[in-house]
């Protein structure tokens, strides 16, 4: 009984008001101010692209500012020689740089993947033009191609070309020239994945393979290669995007020329808006590019079958 009524007489603990909300919105009040940054700093931007690229808006010309509607795209598609021009070389650009790389960058990671003395040092050298900004890297190139004291100086006095070559200046090899310039930075992307993704392959499968007697080649293949596919897939698809908004190595190797030669569309977009202050058709000729990029982003992902697959 004495017990009983001890028991009776703590305090009995207090209730949890209903109805709080409290610990149900904590989370969402903590990541309350990331969203509101990714909101102010992405969506206004690409909503304001949108808008504008609806309007016809140069600050140079207030009396012709106002609402345009599709006519700012029907004037790229149809009255604009030089919308085309940049894009099929943007599309040439993207294919033969992010080809190039992904072959050097798999070779680099292959071998740099080995054991052999000064590897961490290998690996550094490898991997350091990455870290490279692109304005950094035309210089480095300009200073290169200079045709008083870069390449082609040393190459006129062995008896290969003549002096005072330009390849920054000739159409005819500027493009090669900047695929070289931009292949020196781009290379170690691929590497710095691929060889991530190299350190996760277990050694036994290469040991079943070579005791059943397997060549290097067959393993690369059947081995090597299924292993890489997601690796492959997202650094390509990364870097093509990275590559068709290229514009601070084109600007500052060749500002788009000679005659054009080197304009990309991004690079037509900021000649556009920066130079010729119509934000409203650059406003237009982004959004096309970011639907072009959707678009073929979807249909590369779907067609390569990400994720789907591969031997881990």
């Amino acid at each position: 009984m004495a017990q009983a009524a001890a028991v009776a007489k703590q305090p009995a603990p207090p209730r949890r008001r209903r109805g709080s909300a409290t610990p149900r919105r904590l989370p969402y009040l903590l990541i309350a101010p990331a969203v509101l940054l990714m909101l102010g700093f992405i969506a206004y931007p690409v909503l304001s692209v949108f808008y504008y690229s609806l309007q016809d808006y140069n600050p140079t010309k207030p009396w012709r500012n106002g609402f345009a509607g599709l006519g700012n795209f029907t004037h790229a598609f149809t009255e604009d020689p030089q919308f085309w021009d940049t894009l099929v070389f943007s599309g040439k650009w993207v294919v033969v740089e992010v080809g190039l790389q992904l072959v050097f960058g798999l070779a680099l990671a292959l071998i740099v993947n080995q054991t052999f003395v000064g590897r961490s040092l290998g690996r550094a050298l490898v991997f350091s033009p990455w870290a490279v900004s692109g304005v950094l890297t035309s210089a480095i190139w300009v200073l290169l191609y200079n045709s008083q004291t870069g390449i082609s100086r040393y190459l006129a006095d062995l008896g290969i070309g003549e002096y005072g070559t330009s390849w920054l200046s000739d159409t005819s090899t500027v493009f090669p020239a900047a695929v070289v310039a931009d292949l020196w930075r781009g290379v170690p992307f691929f590497a710095i994945l691929i060889l991530a993704d190299l350190q996760s392959v277990s050694k036994d499968l290469y040991e079943a393979a070579e005791v059943d007697g397997a060549s290097r080649l067959r393993q690369f293949l059947h081995i090597t290669l299924p292993h890489l596919k997601d690796a492959i897939i997202l650094s390509t698809l990364l870097r093509a995007v990275w590559e068709f908004n290229n514009v601070d190595l084109l600007y500052t190797l060749t500002g788009g020329g000679p005659a054009g030669e080197t304009t990309t569309l991004p690079l037509y977009i900021a000649n556009t808006s920066v130079d010729a202050h119509d934000f409203g058709y650059a406003s237009a000729l982004t959004t096309v590019a970011f639907v072009i990029l959707l678009f073929c982003s979807m249909v590369y992902l779907r067609l390569s079958k990400f994720g789907v697959g591969g031997d881990k």
